[in-house]
């Protein structure tokens, strides 16, 4: 493999810019778990206000939030109905089983993205044989679906159906701000939807480390606990925080430049013979289908070239792009693709 190596193989491979360390060293710092990080505290109500969500909660990963959040919404015997991709069932070490003692209701949409048509047969009628439905999940943006985005227009009528059935509705909004970005979307007009929303901050914002779960007052102060209870309690967090601000500041705009380049990326792979179907690219995210032989094969052939990425399936790629990878560096990888 070449000495310098194009990293495409998630969004969470950034290093901290220049600016976002300067912010990270001076941030004001306490003990979080007494409540007494300013800078934890800052991140909390500004992405909390930025959604129109009463309350914010600092995590280590986007795999806890998502987890305290089901928990919350949640009793054991309940049933959790989500895509079959999604990141909260396949990706989340059965965390759903293992923390809530729920059921899982897997849905078929169509690259991850659900329906009221689809959701509504789910929901399961009280009787003494079925668990209680009490909580739908949705992702945004599906990373199994190669990035696809709910708009609001899709997520108003799940919300209305979930409120007539009695069921809560979260988001694990891993890429939350790529979809905002490509759609158009408000991010305030996602608080009337969910009850509870999980924001990434090192996904395609850059920052090293943390989520935030967004919520009722009532809501997170359960959550609190229940972090706790997960061995989440951080101190002086604010020196991470500090990193998710920055982010929030200087990393949200720029994610169009990242679609971009994902739809560049495509666009050389629809030209080559190794590449038998692309997925339609909508933000970060480009996930092909190999027309011969093992997706392995290609992505060690690639990853000798210099370009590392990774498999989804024995039959599938997928490049991820982000802020760490300039115009040049595409151009690069290109070429790359074109020459294999």
């Amino acid at each position: 493999m070449n000495s310098k190596f194009l990293d495409f193989r998630s969004d969470t491979v950034t290093r901290p810019t220049a600016g976002m360390l300067d912010a990270m060293m001076s941030a004001k710092v306490g003990d979080d778990v007494f409540g007494e990080d300013e800078t934890v505290t800052s991140l909390e109500n500004k992405l909390a206000s930025m959604f129109n969500m009463e309350a914010g909660l600092f995590c280590p990963s986007g795999t806890m939030t998502n987890q305290i959040a089901i928990k919350c919404f949640t009793q054991p015997m309940d049933e959790v109905i989500c895509d079959q991709t999604a990141h909260v069932y396949r990706y989340e070490i059965g965390g759903i089983a293992y923390h809530s003692a729920a059921s899982v209701r897997l849905l078929y949409g169509e690259r991850g993205i659900l329906t009221p048509e689809l959701i509504e047969p789910e929901i399961n009628e009280d009787n003494i044989h079925y668990p209680n439905s009490s909580l739908v999940v949705l992702e945004n943006t599906v990373n199994k679906g190669g990035g696809k985005c709910y708009t609001l227009d899709q997520i108003a009528p799940i919300h209305h159906l979930c409120n007539i059935k009695g069921l809560k509705l979260h988001l694990d909004g891993a890429r939350i701000f790529n979809a905002l970005v490509a759609t158009g979307d408000k991010a305030s007009a996602y608080g009337k939807y969910f009850d509870g929303i999980s924001i990434c901050l090192s996904k395609g914002l850059g920052a090293p480390v943390g989520s935030v779960l967004l919520g009722t007052n009532n809501m997170i102060k359960k959550a609190r606990k229940i972090r706790k209870a997960f061995g989440g309690g951080m101190r002086q967090a604010g020196f991470l925080a500090a990193a998710g601000i920055y982010a929030l500041d200087h990393h949200v705009e720029r994610l169009k430049d990242d679609h971009e380049h994902a739809k560049a990326l495509a666009i050389a792979l629809a030209k080559t013979s190794y590449v038998q179907s692309i997925m339609p690219v909508e933000t970060n995210i480009v996930v092909f289908e190999v027309a011969n032989g093992s997706a392995q094969k290609i992505v060690d052939q690639l990853k000798e070239k210099g370009l590392h990425c990774n498999t989804t399936s024995a039959s599938t790629i997928r490049l991820v792009t982000h802020l760490d990878l300039n115009p040049s560096m595409i151009d690069e990888a290109i070429e790359i693709i074109l020459h294999l």
